[in-house]
């Protein structure tokens, strides 16, 4: 059974973001989910990065989201780009440990007219990491959490789902090779080429 893990910087509670996580939570019965609320370790975040320490509540967490076959991650919109919360936790992971993993990106805002920041901040964020994220992103405005959107919103979470699932399928994750993960130091290539004008 896949293991799925749904990452949320939720600040507030209540909050659309952690309401947005709970629906992702209960629209997985066939897989193992899990849910990290990063508002609970929001002091360690913050001292993980300025001491290089990591508390035990946090690695556990860390652990969590490393360990998972496939992450659904959820954060607010703040300034038209993902919240300082959720960046932190994952600057402080370390490089390569996201490689390979699927993750459906998914955020919340106000209003309908930040839904291009999964494609702006989001995904090339966990392109950088090397995950492997899935087309379809699901973006939750005030107005999506009654009324009419709230359908369309189940809608588009399931439609996500259903391409996440299909990258886990028979899969097991790949961990690509990182052409710029060994690079030649700047001094050695120039030391390479001082050597070479003096041998002609």
């Amino acid at each position: 059974m896949s293991k799925v893990v749904i990452v949320h910087a939720g600040l507030r509670v209540p909050s659309s973001t952690k309401l947005l996580a709970d629906q992702f939570a209960a629209a997985l019965p066939g897989e193992q989910a899990e849910v990290v609320a990063l508002r609970d370790h929001a002091h360690a975040i913050v001292d993980a990065m300025l001491t290089g320490v990591v508390a035990e509540r946090l690695g556990d967490a860390i652990a969590a989201v490393t360990g998972a076959d496939a992450l659904v991650v959820v954060t607010p919109t703040f300034s038209a780009s993902f919240s300082g919360l959720f960046k932190s936790f994952f600057d402080i992971l370390e490089p390569g440990a996201l490689r390979g993993m699927p993750v459906l990106l998914a955020a919340t805002g106000g209003t309908v007219r930040h839904s291009l920041m999964i494609d702006y901040a989001l995904r090339p964020l966990f392109s950088y990491l090397g995950a492997q994220t899935v087309r379809t992103g699901v973006f939750a405005a005030t107005e999506d959490f009654g009324g009419p959107g709230a359908k369309a919103l189940r809608q588009r979470i399931g439609d996500s789902l259903k391409e996440l699932r299909a990258c886990l399928s028979g899969s097991v994750r790949q961990r690509p090779v990182d052409q710029f993960e060994q690079v030649t130091p700047f001094e050695q290539l120039l030391r390479r080429t001082g050597s070479a004008d003096a041998g002609q």
